[in-house]
């Protein structure tokens, strides 16, 4: 993310707040629906924007991350461990981000615009069998028309797969979703540049409806978030130590520079080469980090994974939305897949919420919600990216280095 566009993101902010304000404080009740409504446009073709791309980015994106794991098995017992790890912290940082959004609760009390009264709706009821049986889509195009993406992400698994069994690996189909892939990343670009626009839209028709009140609210999902961040740091440097005796202090040198740069770019993927040689220079073999890496940048985001399912249940809170404890696992379980492959997709943890919310109906508008302050959690996320993807590189090279035979053995005296 340049500089320029942070910069417009936080005068946006900042801009939304006022207005907002001064509308709530100053406008009749009509000229506020008035001014809503007028804004409301903005952020309806937003939200269909991102609808519009994600279920060819989601199919693409999976479809060429998946092929390339017959690398991964190339390189053998590496890829499986690399794998493994990024399950483990995966379900880490779900588990937390459910455990500390409920602990918080920053979503309880939000008072939406139209007021929620009555008893409190429930999430949309589906048993294991209802949710096996919808995993397999009954065509491909009517799951990519629905965007029901857990069925495109079935297809793409197979897909995937078949073709990194293919003797050649189908160049051909491979090329096909390698362009598609790039030219949809180019198109999510595009959508994204309206981002300070719609800040600014939804922050101004949210405080003008709401009032003060709402500040509040953003404090609390804001904190909470951070201090989610903070225990999942402490995790994966606890874990690290634990793998690595000693090698912390290292660690947190060679992470410095590029947690910093990822903090204030919000950009994981800007980090990537002072990471990659930074891990090298305090000794991590650079056949671990040249693999690890790259599979991490896709499957092991660790900050964003955990934001998706903070803020998923974030938005079920301000809707009044009960989600029982079976859903809940479901939501850990959509975010555990769907959240793997989109590395390199600007805001890639908003198009992952847009893509889970309709699961349990809850409102797509509740995106908005979480746009509004979606930049200052995004640095947060971007940064935590990076120590997850760097403790991963200690875990798999010192797993690798135990399972190692002893390169002195000793002889036994017969």
């Amino acid at each position: 993310m340049s500089r320029t566009f942070a910069l417009l993101l936080v005068a946006a902010m900042v801009l939304g707040i006022a207005v907002g304000l001064l509308s709530h404080a100053l406008l009749a009740a009509d000229q506020v629906k008035a001014l809503t409504a007028g804004l409301g446009l903005v952020t309806t073709v937003f939200l269909r924007l991102i609808r519009m791309i994600i279920a060819p980015l989601v199919l693409t994106t999976l479809i060429v991350g998946i092929a390339h794991m017959e690398d991964a098995a190339s390189v053998g017992r590496v890829g499986a461990r690399a794998i493994a790890w990024f399950v483990l912290a995966s379900l880490v940082s779900l588990a937390l981000g459910l455990v500390m959004v409920h602990l918080f609760q920053p979503g309880v009390g939000v008072v939406l615009a139209g007021g929620v009264t009555g008893e409190a709706p429930t999430a949309a009821a589906m048993t294991v069998s209802d949710f096996v049986a919808h995993l397999v889509p009954r065509s491909i195009v009517e799951a990519m028309a629905n965007n029901e993406i857990l069925q495109i992400v079935v297809f793409a698994c197979f897909v995937g797969a078949a073709i990194a069994a293919t003797q050649d690996r189908a160049p051909a189909i491979l090329a096909l979703a390698e362009q598609i892939a790039t030219v949809m990343l180019k198109i999510t670009g595009y959508v994204m540049t309206l981002a300070p626009l719609v800040v600014f839209a939804a922050l101004a028709s949210t405080i003008a409806t709401q009032g003060a009140g709402i500040l509040l609210t953003y404090a609390r999902f804001v904190g909470g978030f951070y201090v989610a961040l903070a225990i999942l740091w402490a995790i994966l440097l606890g874990a690290a130590g634990l793998i690595r005796r000693g090698h912390v202090k290292a660690l947190l040198g060679a992470v410095r520079d590029p947690v910093l740069l990822a903090f204030s770019t919000a950009s994981s993927e800007a980090a990537y080469p002072r990471l990659l040689e930074e891990l090298q220079r305090i000794g991590l073999p650079r056949r671990i980090v040249s693999f690890v890496l790259p599979l991490g940048y896709s499957f092991n985001l660790d900050g964003s994974t955990m934001y998706c399912v903070f803020a998923t249940i974030f938005i079920a809170q301000a809707y009044r939305i009960d989600l029982s404890l079976s859903q809940q696992i479901s939501l850990l379980l959509i975010m555990m897949v769907t959240s793997k492959g989109m590395a390199g997709v600007p805001r890639a943890s908003l198009v992952v919420i847009a893509a889970a919310l309709p699961y349990f109906h809850l409102p797509e508008a509740g995106l908005l919600l979480v746009l509004a302050v979606d930049h200052l959690l995004d640095m947060g996320r971007s940064a935590t990216n990076i120590v997850g993807n760097a403790v991963a590189c200690v875990a798999v090279d010192a797993w690798g280095r135990r399972d190692a035979p002893s390169p002195h053995p000793s002889t036994s005296s017969g």
